[in-house]
């Protein structure tokens, strides 16, 4: 009798076990927030005098150096105006925009800045201009006459004009940046090389402000053939953007430059302000720009390579059974990305529940790293994870 008793009560345990449910496996991340690309940090070739900004799409901005304070920009303003023109009348595919007739008014605006041997195109009254056709005279040669007709087109007024300007750059994160002159002949709009950084980016993604910018010359109907003073665009990737100078100033070059590293193709956003501050002649102003422009996106790429920053076997979680056995949960691939030593990747890890089983060789997460394209790996068990123990289920049945 006994031992149909005993017989009952273990066929009964045997069924509890057999039906059980069993803890889930729990996970716990040990991959850090961010990976960190080897090397050591870059350094760009700075010009020394002024300031500089330097950013790669998608991984990060370089600066000159400390809080630039900041200063007088030139002709660099002229890219807020054309980007705000283009924003508020965009121009379709096979189209020109819209069309200004030049007045008495625009004509003795002309002439009155010719007398201060300011920057100027040609116009003529009752001469008809298009959008397109403004934005080149704006750009290329750099019209100073032609900014104040276009802030009077788009909101009735200069003045209004540079409320739009100032709140704009606020929307674009320039902290540092005031515009009292749609032009930049005054001396009281300022900026920082990174704030122009910021606005050549939203710039350029405007197909008609890249297609402006990067041509060499243009053809107007009353001054004629016009040319760039960026004497650069179109040369060893360089998409172009815009020139600025005077005494004070000094020579400004905000651009984009887009180059090719490791079969990768990258585009650089940059500023160098305050070039040979005082000396009068254009030429020189422009030209140091120019060059310390050059030089400094030259040395950016130099220090860009294809470098690993997560290798294959990276330990991202640790997967534990209620007995508190681990099995390790690594990455099955490189993470590998284009940049500069010491350049920060945050990394994020989403998880694959293992449930109550786990196998060798089995996906427990994803692990993506953000900024720029997004690349991912996945993550697997180094091993199963061990049953548990009859004696912990003996254990945990009572």
């Amino acid at each position: 009798m006994l031992l149909v008793v005993f017989l009952a009560v273990l066929l009964a345990g045997w069924a509890r076990l057999s039906t059980e449910t069993l803890p889930d496996l729990t996970t716990t991340r040990v991959l850090a927030s961010s990976a960190m690309l080897p090397g050591p940090p870059p350094q760009p070739d700075w010009p020394t005098q002024g300031q500089a900004a330097v950013a790669v799409a998608g991984l990060g901005t370089l600066e000159s150096g400390g809080t630039p304070t900041p200063e007088p920009i030139a002709s660099v303003a002229k890219i807020m105006t054309a980007y705000l023109i283009l924003r508020d009348h965009p121009i379709a595919v096979g189209s020109t925009g819209f069309e200004i007739t030049i007045s008495a008014a625009d004509v003795a605006d002309l002439h009155a800045r010719q007398a201060e041997n300011q920057s100027t195109v040609q116009v003529a009254q009752d001469e008809v201009l298009n959008e397109y056709q403004l934005l080149e005279a704006l750009l290329i040669p750099s019209g100073n006459n032609i900014a104040p007709i276009l802030a009077g087109y788009d909101a009735g007024s200069v003045a209004s004009f540079l409320q739009k300007m100032d709140a704009t750059a606020r929307e674009l994160g320039m902290t540092q940046t005031t515009y009292t002159d749609p032009s930049g002949f005054d001396a009281t709009t300022v900026s920082t090389a990174s704030d122009q950084v910021l606005l050549a980016r939203a710039a350029m993604a405007i197909p008609t402000f890249v297609e402006i910018v990067g041509e060499r010359s243009a053809t107007l109907p009353v001054a004629g053939v016009v040319t760039n003073f960026d004497t650069l665009v179109g040369t060893d990737g360089l998409l172009g953007v815009k020139t600025g100078s005077d005494s004070t100033a000094g020579g400004c070059f905000v651009f984009a430059d887009r180059r090719t590293i490791d079969g990768q193709s990258v585009t650089l956003f940059g500023a160098v302000l305050g070039q040979e501050v005082g000396v009068r002649a254009t030429s020189i102003l422009v030209d140091a720009a120019l060059d310390a422009s050059r030089r400094l996106a030259d040395s950016v790429i130099a220090e860009m390579t294809v470098r690993t920053f997560v290798p294959a076997g990276t330990p991202v979680l640790v997967v534990d059974n209620a007995q508190r056995r681990q099995v390790s949960i690594v990455t099955t691939s490189p993470l590998t990305r284009l940049g500069w030593g010491g350049l920060t990747i945050p990394l994020s890890v989403t998880i694959v529940p293992p449930g109550l089983h786990l196998d060798k060789g089995q996906q427990v997460a994803t692990v993506t790293a953000l900024g720029g394209s997004p690349l991912q790996t996945l993550a697997t068990a180094t091993t199963g994870m061990p049953a548990l123990s009859l004696g912990w289920k003996l254990d945990h049945l009572l």
